[in-house]
């Protein structure tokens, strides 16, 4: 980046209420995973990567869900965990960047403005990902750009790899 512009790098955690249900149940992993809507009049809360792939996706009707994915993993959720864990996040970042906005449970906004003489600030957002994921044992996406519409949509683009 040009000295002088903008650096927001946007931090997204990857499935994050499924991360935390997977991190405590390693025998989750790979599995078609929904969190909430366990009843039929449900909603879900969150999905893995696994059970999007049959066109399951957060906010859907969990009768939908079992329709579209009926092997899947319903999961009740614990917001108080999702909630701890994502304080912990916070607590990292905080500990680490000049400003930073949470804008949801799981996911910040890094104003790096002025900072890129100090740090390559891609570089430095790769070893935040890096320090978070060793910490917490939790994935996260990260884009940059010089707006935070952008840097959001950089990180789902990544996000779309998976």
């Amino acid at each position: 980046m040009v000295t002088g512009e903008r650096n927001i790098i946007h931090m997204d955690q990857d499935a994050f209420f499924v991360a935390v249900e997977v991190r405590k149940n390693p025998k989750l992993k790979g599995a078609p995973v929904i969190i909430g809507g366990t009843s039929d009049r449900g909603v879900l809360a969150s999905c893995s990567y696994e059970a999007r792939k049959y066109g399951v996706h957060s906010a859907m009707p969990s009768r939908v869900a079992r329709q579209l994915c009926p092997h899947a993993i319903f999961i009740r959720g614990n917001i108080e965990e999702y909630s701890k864990t994502s304080h912990a996040i916070t607590d990292i970042l905080k500990e680490k960047v000049p400003l930073l906005e949470k804008a949801s449970i799981d996911e910040h906004y890094i104003n790096m403005s002025g900072m890129e003489r100090f740090f390559g600030c891609m570089k430095f957002a790769r070893e935040l990902r890096e320090k978070i994921i060793k910490e917490t044992h939790l994935p996260i996406s990260f884009g940059l750009s010089i707006k935070k519409t952008v840097s959001k949509m950089a990180t789902d683009e990544c996000k779309a790899q998976w």
